[in-house]
């Protein structure tokens, strides 16, 4: 594994907002009166152990994107800036219709359902199966910009 030589030029963890993680504490009521006819003393700590687990876990399992080191990197996928083309900044209406009936299937997609904006990034490599990548974030101008001063 490779250490980056400095700080990425981006960095951008797309995990769910505060909203989530506040309907989220509906499992406490919930698990607790599943839990109380079990051992009620249990109940409340169990419910709590489990919001916590969970909401741990979204944010831990939260996909990174970065831009660095000649790279821009979305969860697990990495490609080159030097083989990305234009980058086009999406909004939510422009998101929708990228990811809806104006995706070809081709496309490599980091979406999450609770961020509504994005860039679609063109992919120039001939030998890249995928013509463009769409890749949510909450900056689309700083992404943009990034993946510009890095080339």
């Amino acid at each position: 594994m490779t250490t980056p030589s400095s700080a990425p030029a981006f960095r951008e963890r797309l995990a769910p907002g505060p909203l989530l993680f506040v309907a989220l504490l509906l499992l406490v009521p919930a698990v607790t009166l599943v839990m109380t006819p079990l051992n009620a003393a249990l109940a409340l700590p169990v419910a709590v152990a489990v919001y916590a687990a969970i909401a741990v876990s979204l944010f831990a399992l939260a996909p990174i994107v970065t831009v660095g080191d000649g790279a821009l990197a979305a969860g697990q996928a990495r490609i080159p800036v030097a083989q990305l083309g234009e980058v086009e900044i999406l909004d939510a209406e422009a998101l929708r219709a990228a990811i809806g009936p104006g995706l070809d299937a081709r496309a490599y997609l980091m979406v999450r359902g609770y961020i509504h904006s994005a860039v679609r990034i063109a992919v120039t490599d001939p030998s890249d199966p995928a013509p463009y990548w769409v890749v949510t974030t909450r900056k689309p101008q700083a992404l943009q910009a990034a993946i510009e001063a890095e080339r």
